[in-house]
């Protein structure tokens, strides 16, 4: 393990140099990992352990033909390496729940005799573990219980491993029966590709990944995307300059300039008066904003948003009603203007670079 300072505290954390890929296969030589569950994180993590050499198979229900179609479709063979959940647990000795959060309390009754002495329990999010009173999940004391969360999406995950990069995730240990825990968790998140690990419990992933998801990462984000839009588009300007000033220059521009090297580099990085606008304006920003944090904060450490999720995520017609809410989103003037955006994008990789490079230059010129 290395310590590393971040922002002034110092944190432990496992780095691949450290715990090698060699001594993760090492470590997970005996192991038959079994991936319940091939939606999101599901594909990603079994291909990139599949790549990486370990003995993994995949536990999905027919009953969802097209993620079984899937399975089949990347190389999962049925009867040799694809498999209904109650066999691939019971074929098992690291046992992968990754099936989506909803679903947990129909599978787990499935899973739970499946689990016996020496066995390790996995999951990805702590959702199931912590909200065991909505889930169902209680683990026998004689498995070890382990996590890994990953800091980006599946395809995120699959996509820098096949870049050569990593995605950094965090780990947990909630119940070490067999002496092996911390290592077998470890092993594991190297296996997936994580960029690097960091140190966790179940209950604060869960309640910083649920805050970010509905927070920065994704609700909030969407939300000032939808506003500022709107409020460019009822005072005369075109979907085109509109979208381009709210979406298209943050994901293809700026927001690159952040991952380089700091939001502090890509305010240096802007004209004058970007910066000066950006400085006054953060404040009230954050001060508009702070008490919604706060109320979802309180919602998510009161489990109103776990509960939520449970009774929405469980009803029958879930998905016909997601498809509405998600129809309504991409039918949107905004993502519609985002499409033929994206059309209009240089294809190849020369002309790209440089439209990019340009839009750089060009907003650290204005």
């Amino acid at each position: 393990m290395a310590t590393i300072n971040f922002g002034g505290v110092d944190e432990t954390v496992v780095m691949r140099k450290e715990f090698s890929l060699a001594k993760a296969r090492k470590v997970l030589k005996k192991e038959v990992v079994a991936v319940l569950g091939y939606g999101v994180q599901g594909p990603a993590q079994s291909l990139n352990m599949r790549d990486n050499g370990i003995n993994v198979i995949i536990g999905q229900s027919k009953k969802f033909p097209k993620d079984w179609e899937r399975a089949v479709k990347d190389g999962w063979v049925p009867g040799k390496t694809l498999f209904e959940i109650e066999e691939a647990a019971e074929r098992a000795t690291i046992i992968q729940m990754l099936v989506a959060d909803g679903a947990i309390k129909a599978v787990w009754p499935l899973v739970a005799p499946k689990l016996t002495a020496g066995k390790a329990l996995y999951f990805s999010h702590g959702f199931g573990l912590v909200y065991n009173d909505l889930t169902g999940v209680k683990a026998p004391k004689d498995v070890d219980v382990l996590l890994v969360a990953p800091k980006g999406s599946g395809t995120s995950v699959r996509r820098n491993f096949l870049n050569g990069v990593g995605i950094n995730s965090s780990y947990a240990v909630a119940q070490d029966a067999t002496g092996r825990a911390e290592e077998r968790c470890q092993a594991i998140g190297i296996a997936i590709g994580s960029g690097y690990l960091f140190p966790t419990t179940f209950e604060h992933e869960v309640t910083s990944d649920l805050v970010g998801e509905r927070g920065v990462l994704m609700g909030a984000l969407a939300g000032i995307m939808e506003a500022q839009y709107d409020v460019l588009r009822k005072n005369g300007h075109s979907p085109s300059e509109a979208f381009n000033e709210t979406v298209e220059e943050l994901t293809q521009s700026l927001i690159r300039l952040v991952d380089e090297n700091g939001m502090d580099w890509m305010f240096a990085n802007c004209s004058a008066t970007a910066q000066r606008g950006a400085l006054d304006w953060k404040p009230k920003f954050k001060k508009a904003t702070l008490p919604v944090f706060k109320d979802l904060y309180q919602a998510v450490k009161t489990k109103k948003e776990a509960a939520r999720v449970m009774k929405t995520c469980s009803k029958p017609d879930y998905k016909e009603q997601l498809k509405k809410e998600l129809d309504a989103m991409g039918g949107s003037e905004m993502w519609r203007a985002g499409k033929a955006c994206r059309a209009l994008r240089p294809h190849d990789k020369v002309h790209a670079g440089a439209a990019t490079a340009a839009g750089v230059r060009g907003r650290a010129a204005n």
